[in-house]
């Protein structure tokens, strides 16, 4: 049952070190201020799920909250590398970070395996590729009824899912409108959720076509954070601002400019930095 509060609170009753977390975001509504939340508390050992982790991904892992990254893509979408993330696996700083890497169909018939109660996802796919040569979760079976050889891997089953949306309503019914990932498989795969929303309201407008509707019992905690999906963006609130992406590669590249940012712009501010940035 939903339960309305602050992000500090609900970061703090959801997420414990050692969590396996998946802060889901396609492009879009990328849960940032719960990311800068994470960090605030100190969490570590933290495994850290996403299809396509990109900024906030890069500042957990610099910040020495992640122990291991599950995913199918990582980058500065439209600029190049993530460089706290290539610092982890190159050379262990801040400390060493385990990999496992799949395909993005991988990852998202996982999550759906996961949603589904199911232990493993079975799908067309990794035929000719060679991650299955660096990852011993992907494994092959038979179909009993075709003969068809088949691929499978683990159900993603996080213990916390973390996401952004438009709105909730005082109930905690949640709707995310526009360009929808795997957020709600994530959300239905989980243990545990944080949902923070642009606006909490009376009652959620009528749904869109390209809308989803998370009910509230559904749901662990609501937080409203207006912006909290800066710099990405959050149809119907504000654009994503393309000029944070490119400014982060230079801020990033090196560890001294990278903990001044990190130091001046996430430790000594709260969440309701973003509502400023977004205006």
């Amino acid at each position: 049952m939903a339960r309305i509060t602050s992000l500090g609170e609900a970061i703090k009753s959801a997420i414990h070190d050692g969590d396996t977390i998946a802060l889901e975001g396609f492009t879009h509504l990328i849960p940032h201020a719960a990311g800068h939340e994470i960090i605030r508390q100190g969490r570590k050992n933290l495994t850290l799920i996403r299809m396509t982790p990109d900024l906030v991904y890069d500042q957990l892992i610099g910040m020495g909250c992640v122990a291991k990254l599950v995913f199918s893509w990582g980058g500065n979408p439209g600029v190049g590398s993530l460089h706290r993330l290539r610092d982890a696996v190159e050379n262990g700083w801040p400390h060493k970070l385990e990999l496992e890497e799949h395909s993005h169909a991988a990852m998202a018939n996982a999550y759906e395996a996961g949603a589904a109660g199911l232990p493993c996802a079975i799908f067309r796919g990794y035929i000719g590729g060679d991650l299955p040569k660096v990852n011993s979760r992907i494994k092959r079976v038979t179909c009993p009824f075709t003969g068809e050889e088949l691929a499978a891997v683990p159900a993603q089953r996080p213990d916390v899912a973390v996401i952004h949306a438009q709105r909730a309503d005082r109930a905690g019914n949640v709707m995310i409108e526009g360009v929808l990932g795997v957020q709600k498989e994530a959300v239905l795969a989980s243990r545990r959720s944080v949902v923070t929303v642009e606006e909490v309201v009376d009652e959620l407008p009528e749904r869109s076509l390209n809308a989803v509707a998370l009910p509230h019992w559904t749901v662990g905690y609501i937080a409203e954070v207006p912006g909290g999906a800066f710099p990405s963006y959050a149809q119907g609130y504000y654009p994503r601002t393309n000029s944070f992406y490119k400014e982060w590669d230079a801020i990033s590249r090196e560890r001294d400019s990278f903990l001044y940012w990190m130091k001046e712009n996430v430790l000594a501010k709260g969440p309701e930095i973003f509502a400023q940035q977004v205006r």
